[in-house]
């Protein structure tokens, strides 16, 4: 028969341009089942069904179809192997070059709504897997390829020296592999959280799988001497690779760690809360500010920290208005996103070409685990949404904050969560006034948020992401005019603090829950 190639695939696209290449130009006799041999057949091609080849019909409806002896046979037999070759001669199986499988749509099927285990089931393959993997073992002899992509790039290797070269068999090898894994990644997640129906899905299993496709290869990591990608997981673009990109230079690195820090802290004002703005820098915000409009929550976020946010990254929870876009253009930023953008905001910020604008509608979509790579392995965590429930906090102080205040530490809360540890975050009149992270120690974070602060920490509330292990940080606060401060409480010495404040005459609030962030 020659030069056999075995095709079976349910995705079609560039599939008659390949076989016509590999008839016309090569010499290649094909054999195919089900669907893809119709398809050739209607294109003309001249095709020999599996079924035909092999004397055995397709069964079950359709669940059997190569999973036979003249077709694997064909595929892992060892060309430098007389022993195999008898074998082959032996039951009358011809080699097989070439194997050109994609694999049943299950990521997509299970993506749907409302679709059933049943259909899911039957979106199981198990002969193309099969395929692959034979095809993949016996690279030294065979090349298997699994995406139209890679149609045309083994055409040329045909084309320059008349067949694949060891290096490309390899490489499109590791790639059979590579999706068979995710392949089976994707089944294993799905029926796992069917072992435990009306509840969350296990998160933290006994094997933990991580894989992602690969977006784009990205200038550079957090420095130019690193290299760094873009990997996007689950079978349909979500996050921020379904954001639209109206303007500017490729996202880096540093982009979207920014991007999606700002992301999480701005999701925090979404739903009934008034216009707001957050500025990050170094996945800090240094900005953050609420407003009666878009522009005024912007230019208050600004102005809580304006050295810090040149070069920053900008959030906001409403669509971005031209008010909005005249006042970003008035300095230099790295990337703006909102949930949308008028039509009359894109020739404004288009005079600022180099500023990256994006929209992403759903900013509440967020990972579920935070997974952090240590020497030897990697850590994985879960991520909990935190919902705001001050019916569930505690005034530790014989001073209750009024409502304002009480809106005020709300306010403060949102934030705090979202700064490297040790925290702490000053804020009046919904705009935050001074931000202490990532210090060593907590005082010292104190000092930051209040130097900064100024003058308008008088009559201001402060809040911070871990409990005060002494009463010096209250005692600063108390000094600088602060009138409430919210913290998680949990220290041996909180009685210290409560003391503090109740001297001062501080309302102080505790939420019973950490937000380190390391």
């Amino acid at each position: 028969m020659g030069r056999i190639a075995l095709l079976s695939t349910s995705n079609k696209q560039g599939l008659v341009e390949l076989a016509t290449a590999l008839v016309q130009e090569f010499g290649f006799t094909l054999l195919s089942s089900g669907g893809t041999a119709k398809t050739l057949q209607a294109a003309g091609i001249a095709v020999t069904p599996v079924s035909e080849y092999t004397g055995a019909p397709e069964i079950l409806g359709g669940r059997v179809k190569t999973l036979h002896p003249k077709i694997h046979g064909g595929i892992l037999a060892r060309r430098d192997r007389p022993e195999d070759e008898a074998d082959l001669q032996a039951q009358g199986i011809h080699p097989i070059e070439l194997v050109v499988v994609n694999l049943y749509p299950f990521a997509e099927t299970i993506a749907q709504p409302n679709v059933t285990l049943a259909e899911a089931i039957e979106q199981i393959d198990i002969g193309g897997p099969t395929l692959i993997r034979a095809a993949a073992k016996n690279h030294a002899h065979v090349t298997v390829l699994v995406d139209p992509s890679q149609y045309e790039t083994y055409l040329q290797e045909l084309r320059l020296h008349g067949e694949a070269q060891p290096t490309f068999r390899l490489a499109c090898a590791q790639r059979a592999f590579a999706l068979t894994a995710s392949y089976d990644q994707a089944i294993a997640e799905y029926l796992q959280q069917l072992t435990s129906p009306n509840t969350t899905p296990e998160i933290l299993p006994p094997v933990f799988h991580l894989t992602g496709q690969q977006k784009q290869l990205l200038r550079y990591g957090e420095n130019p001497h690193q290299r760094a990608a873009w990997y996007i997981s689950g079978s349909h673009p979500r996050g921020w690779a379904a954001a639209d990109l109206l303007q500017g230079k490729e996202l880096s690195y540093n982009n979207l760690l920014d991007l999606e820090a700002a992301r999480a802290v701005i999701s925090e004002f979404l739903g009934e809360s008034a216009p707001a703005a957050v500025i990050i820098k170094h996945t800090n915000p240094c900005g953050v500010a609420e407003g009666k409009t878009l522009v005024e929550a912007y230019e208050r976020a600004f102005a809580a920290d304006s050295v810090s946010a040149f070069g920053g990254i900008v959030a906001l929870n409403r669509p971005l208005d031209v008010a909005t876009a005249e006042a970003l253009t008035r300095t230099f930023l790295e990337c703006v996103v909102a949930p949308a953008c008028e039509a009359a905001a894109l020739p404004i910020l288009k005079t600022k070409p180099k500023m990256r604008v994006l929209t992403l509608p759903e900013l509440q979509t967020a990972p579920t685990t935070a997974i952090q790579t240590i020497a030897g392995g990697f850590l994985v965590q879960d991520i909990h949404p935190t919902p705001i429930e001050p019916e569930a906090w505690q005034v530790v102080t014989a001073t209750e904050p009024s409502p304002a205040l009480m809106a005020e530490l709300i306010f403060a809360w949102k934030v705090v969560k979202h700064v490297k540890s040790n925290a702490i975050v000053v804020s009046r009149d919904r705009q935050t006034q001074g931000i202490g992270a990532g210090q060593m120690n907590r005082v010292g974070a104190v000092k930051i948020a209040l130097d900064q602060a100024g003058e308008a920490a008088h009559g201001g509330v402060l809040a911070s992401d871990g409990f005060f292990p002494f009463a010096d940080s209250v005692q600063a606060a108390a000094h600088a005019g602060i009138a409430a401060i919210i913290q998680p409480g949990g220290s041996l010495r909180d009685n210290e603090s409560i003391q503090a404040a109740n001297e001062a005459g501080i309302a102080m609030v505790f939420t019973n829950r950490r937000h380190f962030r390391h």
